[in-house]
């Protein structure tokens, strides 16, 4: 930057172009100088606060500015106030998606089952001589019963001489061990859905005059659940086999104190939960797969993928030796890569086990292949499917990062940003009527729009970039039925944020395990506006009386197919 200083001779400045490209340069000179003083203060601010926190000070606290730049209880000045341009009314933006909706308050006493009925009785004391009665007016007050509630058993005894056999009646369904369904139903309610810590239910139950240990909750809550593990399996298979796409995303997750990541997958259909050690592209692939056995192929689509991964040569060479379209175990291959390629470097080792990894997933049969991801720019989520859709507010999320400080390149953004949003609204409009002739005038549209030159460096830099991504952030116009956004996997990421922030850590795998799969359970349980609470105590009482989630599933996918536009190409 400092040749741009070197360069500048107000003398030689003869034509206003040049005159308004200096002047240009300079301001994003300006610019750039600005940002690294900011970033400048914030290292010495840091380094200033880890020198007294050596000393046992504190540092500098951390204060949030109040929103709109304002001070708290002040509007803002009348000079710093602006019209608001209409934007799309879409959840695109943050601050829009966190307002609240309005909600039509509907009357719910006239609906209410009645379990009780008690009369009230005016003092007969108060009564006048000639007071008439007028019968009783109906008032519905909702209650809850939180009592201990212990059932003694009378199990039946039989004895046969001749078979030497004991014969005793079994229990209800859902009776086995010390603690009935309800308590048990509740026990998993309130730590998978509500966020209640063990220690936390301990008292709760202790209050309710129930002898029970912290072990036994324990027991309760990740022991012996296999049938809510198949039921999740079930869930999740239901819901990559009724819809070709699926939104992805990520959150990190403590197992042991250690970090973990939880792997959220969704669509209107189902949500699932999936806590991995690591988020490479092979660990994203065994969650597709629901961790299926790791299987690799070298086929066409296995040797295009070197090519992108760059892979040398001789090493391509080598892989051609390979067995040609035959699938292969884990341990199986893997041999052979050393036997072969001994001096593979890791990285080199890692592009040959993905490519052969992927493409094996491609080619298998025995479990749904995800056509498309809705995710953000993660490189772990590439080539893993036929095509990527990128979220748009993500990339928005971009734009909001710039912090110009001068007041021109300000205006520029503010400007180029209600451009944006309002081509963000026109994809809305295409997706409730899309047309060949609309899909041709957006995709042109999305090119002028994303060629723009401001004269703002920081800005014209993250335009190219956002057009650099254009088919994938234009594949709404091939699919009409998919989502702009990554919001439903993002909105369902927070509920393991609440969690962790919660409980901190799960402990075993088996806590782990249990966390899944009932937070799998509750979110798409609340797609189908099914009591999380009542359709455990159904499974664990074994009437099964609730149609599974998996067939709901099923059923909604037949009523709203999800892939209309894949099954026209078809």
């Amino acid at each position: 930057m400092q040749s741009i200083l070197q360069d500048i001779d107000i003398g030689n400045i003869q034509s206003l172009p040049v005159a308004l490209k200096r002047i240009r340069e300079l301001l994003n000179y300006i610019e750039n100088l600005l940002i690294e003083k900011k970033e400048l203060e914030e290292k010495v601010q840091f380094l200033k606060d880890e020198v007294n926190r050596l000393n046992g000070e504190q540092g500098k606290p951390k204060v949030k500015p109040n929103k709109n730049g304002a001070k708290k209880g002040k509007p803002p000045k009348k000079d710093e106030e602006k019209p608001q341009k209409d934007k799309p009314s879409d959840d695109s933006s943050e601050d829009r998606r966190k307002r609240p909706k309005k909600r039509k308050k509907r009357k719910k006493k006239d609906t209410l089952p009645i379990d009780d009925t008690k009369k009230c009785y005016v003092p007969r004391e108060i009564l006048p001589e000639d007071a008439i009665s007028k019968g009783f007016i109906p008032v519905v007050v909702q209650d809850i019963k939180f009592e201990r509630y212990n059932i003694k058993f009378q199990k039946e005894k039989y004895y046969s001489p001749s078979e030497k056999k004991t014969y005793l009646a079994p229990l209800p369904g859902g009776y086995e061990g010390e603690f009935g369904p309800f308590l048990k139903s509740l026990a998993i309610k309130l730590y998978f859905d509500s966020n209640i810590t063990q220690p936390k239910l301990l008292e709760l139950f202790e209050d309710a005059g129930i002898s029970i240990s912290a072990g036994q909750i324990s027991n309760i809550l990740i022991k012996n659940q296999d049938q809510f593990h198949n039921e999740k399996n079930e869930i999740y298979e239901a819901g990559l086999l009724n819809c070709p796409w699926h939104h992805i995303d990520d959150t990190t997750s403590r197992v042991r104190g250690k970090n973990h990541y939880c792997q959220i997958l969704c669509n209107p259909l189902y949500t699932a939960y999936f806590t991995t050690e690591n988020k490479c592209r092979l660990t994203i692939l065994d969650v597709l797969k629901n961790f299926g056995e790791r299987t690799y192929l070298l086929n066409e689509e296995a040797f295009s993928y070197f090519e992108i991964f760059k892979l040398n040569d001789k090493i391509i060479d080598v892989l051609r030796t390979f067995p040609y379209g035959r699938e292969m175990g884990q341990q199986e291959f893997l041999i052979w890569i050393d036997e072969h390629l001994p001096d593979l470097g890791p990285r080199q080792h890692t592009h040959v086990l993905e490519a052969a990894a992927v493409a094996a997933y491609h080619a298998q049969t025995e479990f749904p292949v995800i056509r498309l991801l809705i995710c953000d720019d993660a490189p772990q989520f590439k080539l893993l499917t036929e095509a990527i859709s990128l979220c748009w507010v993500h990339d928005g999320r971009h734009y909001k990062k710039l912090m110009p400080a001068v007041k021109l390149h300000r205006e520029l953004l503010e400007d180029f940003l209600d451009k944006y949003w309002m081509f963000y609204g026109k994809l809305l409009e295409y997706q409730k009527n899309p047309t060949k002739e609309e899909h041709t005038l957006l995709d042109a549209e999305f090119d002028e729009l994303f060629s723009t030159e401001t004269g703002y460096d920081a800005l014209d830099d993250r335009i190219a970039k956002t057009k650099a991504k254009k088919p994938h952030l234009l594949m709404v116009l091939d699919h009409p039925e998919i989502k702009l956004h990554n919001n439903p996997a993002e909105l369902e990421a927070r509920k393991r944020v609440r969690k962790r922030v919660v409980s901190q850590a799960t402990r075993c795998r088996d806590g782990t395990r249990a966390l899944d799969t009932f937070q799998t359970i509750s979110a798409t349980a609340k797609k189908y506006y099914v009591s999380f609470f009542y359709y455990i105590y159904d499974r664990i009482t074994g009437t099964y009386k609730m149609p599974s989630l998996a067939d709901l599933i099923y059923q909604r996918a037949k009523d709203q197919p999800l892939g209309n536009s894949w099954e026209a190409k078809t």
